[in-house]
């Protein structure tokens, strides 16, 4: 049983507002892993007053950059010497495989290590060149951190959303206040401990677990000037207009619907491999997974009956075991969404070419689904057009390339997705034309020092190395 009786505040484990700790349940049965108490809004205000103090008294942002990076470094080999109980406790109360969450940990390092790069490389102050040579005039631009920040993270990956945004903030000179989700209270509890060993000065951090109401009231905090957020678009709508509202700086990593275009000429056995990682990862609780499968009339049948072979090929089971590939997904409410979602599919007509919405046999206590691929589906269809968040894949068949392309934007959406071909260059030519903030070609992995974000309804901004680090910045001249 792990337990997180105190709250992280500004730097200091204190005792809640609410004495009553909340109970984390395994996904995978139903029992009490770890209970850990739960912030209010008494507690928000006690650490975005923490925040608020700290900055105005310049303990951190007026730092040197090479102190705050030394410091950020420091967390990040902290890190990296706790990566197997990281992956565990994520395994333990996400319910996501050993697999994912093992292979995760030099993710993080690879994203920490660009920031610090950006961080290193980073124009802090720079002196511009007169406009014309006898110019008296000469303007010093600066980057100087944006105040209070208030970092909200989903339980999906909460690790890789918790750094991709404290560390380009702490890097900046902010002070945050990190709002995770209850799901999430015992790794990021060791997170904060990670943190307080750090030993960044009082008042810069806090760690709040808390439900959706206490982060409504942290988001509409007055002594909060910026909002990063990372969740469904519908809170992401509503984020946005709180800080519209209140003309706070906000970036939003929102929802996804990606699709993966299968080009005629591509090793259809190389690109269905792939998809087992870029459509399925992390149980299919993944906001970039590339759940529509986009394949040519002349091959459809091959595509279909590969993703069956592939799909039925996976372990459904207990995340902690070595061989399985997809565990359950967190909650209940979660599962119900995702069968309910499958049941849908098969009313709108769709083929039902494996899996389906009964829960798999000797699984029944957790919160598990079966496995779906679903064959003959129309890009209008809802299983097409609206974000599962499960192990339910969509193979929609296109006529030529201009209607592969067609449909892969026809979404609200606009966060990833992916091209196969045996050409790469005509594979990059088709992944100019799709309208989506990262695109992966042949199943290429993420980089990190690339931004990261969405177009549309997936999202304002964007993260990772420069472009993320500038995000946490407010542009200040001086002319002398």
């Amino acid at each position: 049983m792990i337990t997180y009786d105190r709250l992280f505040v500004g730097g200091t484990w204190v005792e809640p507002s609410d004495p009553e700790p909340l109970d984390i349940p395994s996904p995978h049965d139903q029992s009490v892993i770890g209970r850990a108490a739960q912030a209010r809004p008494a507690d928000v205000d006690q650490a975005v007053a923490a925040a608020r103090a700290s900055f105005e008294q310049g303990v951190w942002r007026l730092t040197p950059p090479a102190e705050r990076i030394a410091a950020l470094r420091r967390f990040n080999a902290l890190r990296e010497e706790s990566a197997e109980h990281v992956a565990r406790l994520i395994s333990l109360e996400n319910g996501s495989a050993g697999w994912f969450t093992r292979a995760g940990q030099p993710g993080l390092t690879r994203q920490a290590n660009a920031y610090l790069r950006a961080a290193e490389e980073f124009a802090w102050e720079e002196t511009l060149v007169p406009s014309y040579p006898q110019s008296p005039v000469r303007s010093v631009v600066r980057r100087e951190a944006v105040g209070v920040v208030a970092a909200v993270i989903p339980w999906n990956s909460p690790f890789s959303s918790a750094t991709s945004k404290i560390i380009p903030a702490l890097l900046a000179g902010n002070s945050v206040v990190l709002k995770v989700s209850p799901e999430n209270s015992l790794s990021m509890g060791f997170l904060a401990e990670l943190l307080e060993r750090v030993g960044l000065p009082e008042g810069v951090i806090s760690v709040l677990p808390a439900d959706r109401e206490t982060s409504e009231h942290l988001v509409s905090h007055r002594d909060v000037d910026k909002i990063a957020f990372t969740g469904s678009t519908r809170a992401g709508r509503r984020i946005a207009a709180i800080a519209g509202e209140q003309l706070k700086r906000v970036s939003l990593e929102l929802g996804g619907k990606s699709a993966a275009v299968i080009l005629p000429d591509a090793d259809i056995d190389r690109a269905v491999a792939g998809l087992k990682f870029g459509s399925l990862l992390n149980n299919g609780e993944s906001c970039i997974a590339q759940t529509r499968i986009l394949a040519p009339r002349s091959r459809y049948e091959e595509v279909v009956a590969a993703l069956k072979e592939l799909v039925e090929s996976l372990k459904v089971g207990d995340p902690n075991e070595p061989d399985t590939f997809i565990g359950p997904m967190i909650r209940p409410d979660q599962q119900e969404r995702v069968r309910s979602y499958i049941q849908l599919g098969m009313e709108e007509g769709a083929r039902l070419v494996t899996g389906g919405p009964q829960i798999p046999e000797g699984l029944e206590k957790g919160n598990y689904v079966t496995p779906t691929v679903f064959a003959d589906v129309d890009n209008s269809m809802r299983i097409a057009q609206e974000e599962i968040f499960g192990p339910v894949l969509v193979v929609i068949a296109y006529d030529d390339e201009d209607d592969a392309v067609r449909i892969a934007n026809e979404s609200e959406y606009g966060l990833s997705g992916g091209v196969w071909s045996a050409d790469e260059e005509h594979a990059l030519a088709v992944a100019r034309r799709i309208r989506t903030g990262t695109v992966t070609v042949n199943g290429a992995s993420v980089a990190f020092d690339g931004p990261f974000g969405g177009f549309k309804a997936s999202g304002i901004g964007r993260e990772y190395g420069s472009v993320g680090l500038g995000t946490y910045t407010e542009y200040k001249t001086i002319t002398v």
